[in-house]
């Protein structure tokens, strides 16, 4: 338990983190003053339910055309002034809103400011995805930070319509746009008070690392060649990924509908019990939200999706097999807790694999494929109910996330394994500034096969001339590199070397023997890289490889 208190006190000492979720939170709320204000608007200017449903449906639309450019925008431009331009946009078009409810405005010309402000919406969910790992820096941190970000969301989920009924009945439904366009405000304050990050380029500052290597400053092809391979070496995780996000999407698409179905004619409790399971959705999320935090910190991460993925397929089996209002209503919480506990593992699992030029994209597209998913299962799910019945149907459904899990958690495999966070030796290897453009999952399965080595002041490490077999990073201690000219002649002294600095990648790469000598200086610890896991840590194309091979040909030799 302390160790979990710990790494969310880490993540909330964060100030560039905790002003972004304040700001995020904020802006939860103020969504629901408006979606409340907004369907009250409809409902009560036309009488009519379908006209609801047409709004939701063009709501969700945006999302399907615009999330997989929203992502490429992500990955092209600074995410952090996406996110800034949009909530801007979105706060002027509220105050258009509040405009046309105030002098009675059509309803056309409602719905069409309405969907304006959904393509806006469509741009954040890539750009937020891809812009907080940037801001949380250390990527065990990752975790802690979905789930506090996702925590927040759920008390906005139970807290936001209950604050819209009251901010509603007191004042005006033009109040509720006016006080959304706020919240819009002051999440732009915190945002532009925030530092850029570009795709490829985390943020310096917080991360304490160089850019990624060879992200935006090489051609096009290389660039092109570089996204190719990272492509190919991830696709089999993120397809796994993708496989239970549909199946999640694809359910809860048709208990949203069903919930109304489920409430008048299989519980009898009528407009109340629709709430009362919607309440539940919200509850349960919250308590997903609150186990997440401690799961997510596991160092094997496959275990909580597939609790995640058990207890969604048990909930939607139980609510297909019971009548009892409040077994349901658990049900339904059981649901939820499922959910967002899959949903938070597997957003900081694709964080962690997919590298950051490339993340924007995966993430709208994983955003267009769970919209359409979820838009397939509202309109399904309903329609086979007729014909198969609520039990037999939900049975079903529970089946589907079940054999979904069964499939795609095993494809994760070592992607699903995070380092120790108290093992500063093997640590160091992703404090490597050469490496800071590697995915977390690649410098982790390299530093739970390494090995940690002692030194003395005298010993010498690696001798020039002999085979390269080893890379070494420098967790504590120092040494000395030197060096004897091709034509024989005085040792010459190259550099001296400290904790976080590497060497004996030359021969290793360039496949020569040693072209230099090392020596310890000082007693300390080496975490030593054999060569196959070291050509497999740094086989990602030539934005890291050939960068690592001219810095080291140049005038600082650090003994290949």
């Amino acid at each position: 338990m302390t160790a979990v208190l710990l790494a969310y006190r880490r993540v909330l000492a964060n100030r560039r983190v905790s002003a972004l979720l304040l700001g995020e939170f904020v802006s939860s709320i103020g969504d629901w003053l408006y979606l409340v204000a907004l369907l009250i608007i409809i409902y009560d200017r036309t009488q009519d339910a379908v006209l609801l449903g047409v709004v939701g449906a063009a709501r969700v639309l945006p999302y399907v055309f615009l999330s997989i450019p929203a992502g490429i925008l992500a990955d092209r431009l600074d995410r952090r002034m996406i996110l800034l331009v949009t909530d801007l946009i979105r706060g002027g078009l509220m105050l258009v809103l509040a405009w046309l409810v105030a002098i009675d405005g059509s309803i056309e010309a409602i719905v069409a400011v309405t969907i304006l402000a959904t393509c806006c919406s469509a741009f954040f969910g890539p750009s937020i995805g891809a812009y907080l790992p940037a801001l949380v820096g250390d990527e065990r941190d990752l975790g802690p930070a979905n789930t506090a970000y996702a925590t927040l969301e759920n008390v906005a989920f139970i807290c936001g319509p209950a604050l819209a009924a009251i901010i509603i009945a007191a004042g005006s439904l033009v109040m509720a746009f006016l006080l959304n366009a706020l919240t819009f405000a002051f999440v732009a304050a915190i945002l532009w008070r925030l530092p850029s990050s570009r795709g490829g380029e985390p943020v310096a500052a917080a991360a304490g690392r160089t850019a990624e290597p060879g992200a935006g400053d090489g051609s096009a092809a290389d660039d092109a060649a570089a996204d190719g391979a990272a492509v190919h070496g991830i696709r089999v995780p993120v397809a796994a990924i993708m496989t239970l996000d549909v199946a999640e999407s694809f359910v809860f698409g048709g208990l949203s509908v069903l919930t109304v179905v489920i409430a008048f004619d299989r519980l009898g409790i009528g407009d109340e019990g629709t709430g009362l399971l919607n309440a539940a959705i919200g509850v349960g999320g919250l308590i997903g939200a609150l186990v997440s935090g401690a799961l997510i910190l596991r160092r094997r991460l496959a275990p909580p999706m597939l609790l995640g993925a058990f207890l969604l397929a048990g909930g939607v089996a139980a609510i297909g097999l019971s009548t009892n209002v409040l077994l349901v209503l658990a049900a339904f919480a059981i649901c939820a807790t499922g959910s967002l506990l899959v949903s938070i593992v597997a957003t900081t699992l694709l964080q962690r694999i997919v590298p950051s030029r490339m993340l924007g994209r995966t993430l709208g597209v994983m955003e267009t494929v769970s919209i359409l998913a979820y838009a397939a299962g509202a309109l399904l799910i309903p329609a086979l109910s007729a014909s198969l019945g609520i039990e037999t149907l939900m049975l079903a459904c529970g089946l589907i996330i079940g054999l979904s899990a069964i499939i795609a958690i095993p494809l994760l495999g070592p992607y699903a394994v995070q380092s120790l966070p108290d093992d500063p030796v093997r640590a160091a290897l992703s404090r490597v500034a050469q490496f800071s453009g590697l995915t977390p999952d690649r410098l982790e399965r390299a530093e739970s096969r390494a090995s940690v080595v002692n030194m003395v002041a005298g010993q010498v490490l690696i001798r020039q001339g002999e085979p390269a077999d080893r890379f070494y990073v420098i967790a504590d201690g120092s040494v000395e590199v030197t060096q004897v000219p091709d034509g024989g002649g005085d040792v010459r002294f190259l550099r001296q070397m400290g904790p976080d600095e590497a060497f004996g990648e030359i021969g290793l790469l360039s496949g020569v023997p040693r072209t230099a000598t090392v020596t310890a200086l000082s007693a300390g610890r080496l975490l030593a890289v054999d060569k196959a896991d070291f050509l497999e840590l740094v086989g990602n194309g030539p934005s890291l490889t050939f960068p690592l091979l001219d810095i080291h040909r140049g005038a600082s030799m650090t003994g290949g």
